[in-house]
């Protein structure tokens, strides 16, 4: 699992409020200037906002394509999600549930 820790230098904007960027619909760079208030434009944002928006689960190393995949071959749940990918179900994983919760519900 991924620690908290400031993504975006310059406004200050941090790994966690990122990811309930993301739970909340967040796909892309812009949503995340928008939803997050990341400037997209410091060597924070530069060097690490693609791998977390392509990443949904740290502790298992599933990618967002896996998880969508996943929605768009059958499983509407976040158990059936986990079944398939693994996201979300390691002893001291589950952090990302919520976002694959959101990944289910807009089916992105």
């Amino acid at each position: 699992m991924a620690e908290n820790r400031t993504i975006c230098t310059k406004n200050n904007i941090d790994y966690i409020s990122i990811r309930m960027a993301m739970a909340k619909g967040a796909r892309t760079v812009e949503d995340l200037v928008e939803m997050a208030g990341i400037c997209a434009e410091c060597e924070g944002c530069k060097a690490e906002i693609e791998g977390i928006l392509s990443s949904v689960c740290g502790c298992k190393n599933v990618s967002l394509a896996e998880v969508v995949n996943a929605v768009k071959n059958g499983a509407d749940t976040v158990d059936k999600v986990g079944e398939v990918t693994g996201a979300g179900t390691g002893e001291d994983c589950g952090k990302c549930k919520v976002l694959i919760q959101n990944i289910i519900e807009l089916g992105r």
